[in-house]
């Protein structure tokens, strides 16, 4: 329940629309609805302005449907992250209403809202190809948040003009999401070229001295850039989430 629906409920209550023994029905699952095996967190979307995402790997099928059919049941627009298709096939079946995003691995229940015409677009930057699936997280995640998104994809420091032929998009962005793997020195520099915030993605991309994605974090944490913060390996969700609060913030 967010705040709009509890104000709503509160007002049906004093009009006489609602009794307060159904408002104390409704309220009591407000914090969490126990499952058995997942407290499902109402809260969170009152509390954080974002309703809980179900992180799907490790859980079964099952499990992720049930909490997706309870959260939905209260927000109206919920998202698995890291789903298998597999695990689309199966909540696909049980939640007609549910979208799978491919790139991003993650399950949406609910319509995408419109952007805010007012407020700056957030841009998702990639070094190569291959990190466009941690990217795509991030995608999905800001645009859940009602977020523009502008995707600059494989634009890494190998070849640097590709970047740099971008530049008018990123000087547009009010805040930029860097993914990248191997050694990750492109945060550091779009950190360089702008005046916004950058969020740094290190990804598991890369040979075996990258060690799954170590490099690339170690060599954000110590970028020389000011602006630039930075999120776990292949955190994706993460990067979206901090990148659509920014954007909210600064429209």
């Amino acid at each position: 329940m967010d705040s709009d629906r509890l104000e709503q409920l509160m007002r049906q209550v004093q009009e006489g629309e609602v009794s307060a023994e159904e408002a104390v029905a409704q309220l009591r699952e407000l914090p969490y609805e126990d499952l058995g095996f997942a407290k499902v967190d109402h809260h969170r979307a009152l509390r954080r302005g974002f309703p809980e995402t179900v992180f799907a790997e490790g859980k079964t099928p099952e499990q992720v449907t049930e909490i997706l059919q309870a959260l939905s049941a209260r927000s109206p627009l919920v998202i698995a992250s890291r789903a298998a298709p597999e695990m689309f096939e199966h909540v696909g079946e049980q939640i007609p209403a549910a979208e799978y995003h491919e790139l991003a691995r993650i399950i949406s229940v609910g319509e995408m809202p419109e952007p805010d015409p007012g407020q700056r677009p957030v841009a998702v930057v990639t070094a190569g190809t291959s990190d466009i699936p941690v990217a795509e997280e991030a995608v999905v995640t800001a645009q859940v948040a009602g977020c523009e998104v502008v995707r600059i994809y494989d634009v890494g420091v190998a070849g640097l003009h590709r970047l740099l032929g971008q530049r008018e998009a990123l000087l547009a962005a009010g805040v930029i999401v860097v993914v990248a793997g191997m050694e990750g020195a492109l945060p550091s520099v779009v950190g360089g070229l702008v005046n916004v915030p950058v969020v740094a993605v290190p990804t598991s991309v890369g040979y075996g001295a990258a060690f799954d994605g170590l490099a690339a974090l170690l060599g954000m944490l110590n970028s020389c850039a000011s602006g630039v913060v930075v999120v776990n390996i292949d955190n994706g969700f993460g990067a979206g989430r901090f990148a659509s609060m920014v954007c909210k913030m600064s429209g």
